[in-house]
Protein backbone atom coordinates (compact mmCIF):
# COMPACT_ATOMS: atom_id res chain seq x y z
CA UNK A 1 0.00 0.00 0.00
CA UNK A 2 2.86 2.33 0.07
CA UNK A 3 3.59 5.95 -1.76
CA UNK A 4 0.78 4.86 -4.31
CA UNK A 5 0.81 8.40 -5.42
CA UNK A 6 4.29 7.16 -6.93
CA UNK A 7 2.08 4.50 -8.99
CA UNK A 8 2.77 6.57 -12.54
CA UNK A 9 6.31 5.88 -12.52
CA UNK A 10 6.84 2.80 -10.12
CA UNK A 11 4.21 -0.20 -10.57
CA UNK A 12 3.94 -2.40 -7.26
CA UNK A 13 6.85 -4.50 -7.13
CA UNK A 14 9.31 -1.66 -8.11
CA UNK A 15 7.21 0.64 -5.29
CA UNK A 16 7.77 -1.85 -2.81
CA UNK A 17 11.40 -2.13 -3.24
CA UNK A 18 11.39 1.68 -3.21
CA UNK A 19 9.91 2.00 0.18
CA UNK A 20 12.18 -0.51 1.50
CA UNK A 21 15.25 1.41 0.19
CA UNK A 22 14.11 4.69 1.82
CA UNK A 23 13.31 2.36 4.87
CA UNK A 24 16.30 1.14 5.46
CA UNK A 25 17.95 4.50 4.79
CA UNK A 26 15.70 6.04 7.87
CA UNK A 27 16.86 3.17 10.08
CA UNK A 28 20.46 3.90 9.27
CA UNK A 29 20.12 7.47 9.83
CA UNK A 30 18.13 6.80 13.41
CA UNK A 31 20.61 4.22 14.84
CA UNK A 32 23.97 6.60 13.96
CA UNK A 33 22.23 9.56 15.94
CA UNK A 34 24.13 10.14 19.10
CA UNK A 35 21.55 11.69 20.89
CA UNK A 36 19.25 8.44 20.43
CA UNK A 37 19.55 5.77 23.09
CA UNK A 38 17.04 3.08 21.45
CA UNK A 39 15.85 3.35 18.02
CA UNK A 40 12.08 1.55 17.59
CA UNK A 41 10.47 0.71 14.54
CA UNK A 42 6.42 0.61 14.51
CA UNK A 43 5.24 -1.67 11.66
CA UNK A 44 2.96 -4.31 10.62
CA UNK A 45 5.25 -5.43 7.60
CA UNK A 46 6.90 -8.73 8.58
CA UNK A 47 10.17 -8.11 6.40
CA UNK A 48 10.74 -4.25 8.04
CA UNK A 49 10.19 -5.87 11.14
CA UNK A 50 12.83 -8.23 10.71
CA UNK A 51 15.61 -5.62 9.25
CA UNK A 52 15.11 -3.35 12.01
CA UNK A 53 15.92 -6.29 14.68
CA UNK A 54 18.53 -7.05 12.45
CA UNK A 55 19.78 -3.87 12.58
CA UNK A 56 19.52 -3.85 16.55
CA UNK A 57 16.38 -2.12 16.59
CA UNK A 58 13.42 -2.22 18.98
CA UNK A 59 10.42 -3.96 17.45
CA UNK A 60 6.89 -2.92 17.95
CA UNK A 61 4.61 -4.87 15.83
CA UNK A 62 1.12 -3.03 14.74
CA UNK A 63 -0.11 -6.25 13.68
CA UNK A 64 -2.42 -5.02 10.95
CA UNK A 65 -1.93 -1.26 9.60
CA UNK A 66 -3.77 1.12 11.76
CA UNK A 67 -3.23 4.12 10.23
CA UNK A 68 -0.09 6.67 10.62
CA UNK A 69 -1.13 8.40 13.73
CA UNK A 70 -3.02 5.05 15.41
CA UNK A 71 0.44 3.40 14.59
CA UNK A 72 2.80 5.99 16.40
CA UNK A 73 0.56 6.12 19.62
CA UNK A 74 0.59 3.02 19.99
CA UNK A 75 4.36 3.06 19.84
CA UNK A 76 4.17 5.68 22.07
CA UNK A 77 2.31 4.18 24.75
CA UNK A 78 4.86 0.94 24.55
CA UNK A 79 7.87 3.43 25.24
CA UNK A 80 6.41 5.17 27.58
CA UNK A 81 5.68 2.02 29.44
CA UNK A 82 9.69 1.44 29.19
CA UNK A 83 10.33 5.10 30.41
CA UNK A 84 11.13 6.83 27.48
CA UNK A 85 10.89 10.50 28.48
CA UNK A 86 11.58 12.24 24.62
CA UNK A 87 10.85 11.04 21.59
CA UNK A 88 11.40 11.86 18.44
CA UNK A 89 9.01 10.17 15.48
CA UNK A 90 10.56 10.32 11.84
CA UNK A 91 8.70 9.54 8.86
CA UNK A 92 10.31 6.36 6.90
CA UNK A 93 9.67 8.47 3.36
CA UNK A 94 12.61 10.86 4.16
CA UNK A 95 15.81 8.86 3.31
CA UNK A 96 18.23 12.26 2.77
CA UNK A 97 18.03 12.21 6.76
CA UNK A 98 20.83 11.77 8.72
CA UNK A 99 22.24 10.92 12.13
CA UNK A 100 23.39 14.53 12.40
CA UNK A 101 19.94 16.12 11.52
CA UNK A 102 18.48 13.92 14.33
CA UNK A 103 21.12 15.07 16.77
CA UNK A 104 20.12 18.94 16.02
CA UNK A 105 16.09 17.96 16.70
CA UNK A 106 16.99 16.41 20.13
CA UNK A 107 19.09 19.72 20.74
CA UNK A 108 16.12 21.91 19.88
CA UNK A 109 13.64 20.85 22.06
CA UNK A 110 12.85 23.55 25.14
CA UNK A 111 13.09 22.63 28.55
CA UNK A 112 10.04 20.87 30.04
CA UNK A 113 7.04 20.01 28.04
CA UNK A 114 7.86 20.28 24.73
CA UNK A 115 7.96 19.45 21.20
CA UNK A 116 10.24 20.23 17.99
CA UNK A 117 8.18 19.58 14.40
CA UNK A 118 10.58 19.97 11.26
CA UNK A 119 8.51 20.81 8.44
CA UNK A 120 8.03 19.43 4.88
CA UNK A 121 9.67 21.67 1.65
CA UNK A 122 6.34 22.75 1.67
CA UNK A 123 5.95 24.05 5.17
CA UNK A 124 2.25 22.08 5.23
CA UNK A 125 3.31 18.75 6.75
CA UNK A 126 5.74 17.09 9.60
CA UNK A 127 8.82 14.82 8.65
CA UNK A 128 10.11 14.52 11.80
CA UNK A 129 8.50 15.78 15.25
CA UNK A 130 10.00 15.22 18.74
CA UNK A 131 7.87 15.12 22.37
CA UNK A 132 8.62 15.15 25.64
CA UNK A 133 7.36 13.38 27.51
CA UNK A 134 6.67 11.27 25.04
CA UNK A 135 2.83 11.94 25.02
CA UNK A 136 3.17 15.47 25.64
CA UNK A 137 0.53 16.02 22.32
CA UNK A 138 -0.92 13.11 20.18
CA UNK A 139 0.47 13.30 16.68
CA UNK A 140 -1.74 14.29 13.68
CA UNK A 141 0.36 13.24 10.84
CA UNK A 142 -1.69 13.86 7.54
CA UNK A 143 -2.76 16.95 5.16
CA UNK A 144 -1.48 20.92 6.67
CA UNK A 145 0.41 18.43 9.46
CA UNK A 146 2.45 21.36 11.01
CA UNK A 147 -0.57 24.05 11.73
CA UNK A 148 -2.47 21.39 13.27
CA UNK A 149 0.97 19.83 15.95
CA UNK A 150 1.22 23.61 16.16
CA UNK A 151 -2.61 23.58 17.68
CA UNK A 152 -2.45 20.93 19.48
CA UNK A 153 0.81 22.36 21.45
CA UNK A 154 -1.13 25.58 21.49
CA UNK A 155 -4.38 24.10 23.18
CA UNK A 156 -2.15 22.12 25.47
CA UNK A 157 0.13 25.10 27.10
CA UNK A 158 3.79 22.99 25.30
CA UNK A 159 6.45 24.81 24.07
CA UNK A 160 7.11 24.45 20.60
CA UNK A 161 9.94 24.59 18.11
CA UNK A 162 10.02 24.85 14.38
CA UNK A 163 13.41 23.30 12.94
CA UNK A 164 13.73 24.21 9.82
CA UNK A 165 16.18 21.15 7.95
CA UNK A 166 17.28 20.83 4.40
CA UNK A 167 17.84 17.23 4.22
CA UNK A 168 14.65 15.48 6.01
CA UNK A 169 12.60 18.44 4.80
CA UNK A 170 12.30 16.39 1.33
CA UNK A 171 9.83 13.45 1.52
CA UNK A 172 9.31 11.06 -1.44
CA UNK A 173 5.66 11.58 -2.15
CA UNK A 174 4.76 12.73 -5.62
CA UNK A 175 7.37 11.85 -8.76
CA UNK A 176 8.79 14.99 -9.03
CA UNK A 177 9.73 14.61 -5.46
CA UNK A 178 11.97 12.10 -7.11
CA UNK A 179 13.98 13.98 -9.67
CA UNK A 180 15.14 16.58 -7.21
CA UNK A 181 15.99 13.87 -4.39
CA UNK A 182 18.00 12.19 -7.66
CA UNK A 183 19.57 16.27 -8.18
CA UNK A 184 20.70 16.59 -4.89
CA UNK A 185 22.62 12.97 -5.28
CA UNK A 186 22.94 11.51 -2.03
CA UNK A 187 24.51 8.18 -2.09
CA UNK A 188 21.62 5.83 -0.39
CA UNK A 189 20.29 2.64 -0.88
CA UNK A 190 17.25 4.98 -2.28
CA UNK A 191 19.21 6.48 -5.02
CA UNK A 192 20.52 3.00 -5.72
CA UNK A 193 16.74 1.20 -5.80
CA UNK A 194 16.01 5.08 -8.72
CA UNK A 195 19.19 4.04 -10.70
CA UNK A 196 17.87 0.30 -10.81
CA UNK A 197 14.00 1.55 -11.95
CA UNK A 198 16.12 3.24 -14.60
CA UNK A 199 14.51 6.87 -12.79
CA UNK A 200 17.86 8.40 -12.11
CA UNK A 201 21.46 7.56 -13.65
CA UNK A 202 24.79 7.38 -12.34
Amino acid sequence: MAKTRLRSVCPGDERLALAQAMFRDVLAAALSARSADRVAVVTSDAALLGMAREAGALTLDEQYPRGLNAAVAMATEQLAALGATAQCTLLSDIPMVTGEDIDQVFAAMPAGRAAVLVPSRDFSGTNIIARAPVDVIPTRFGRLSLVRHLDECRRLGVASQVLRLQRPALDLDLPGDLSEFVRLGPTTRTLGQLVRLGIAHH
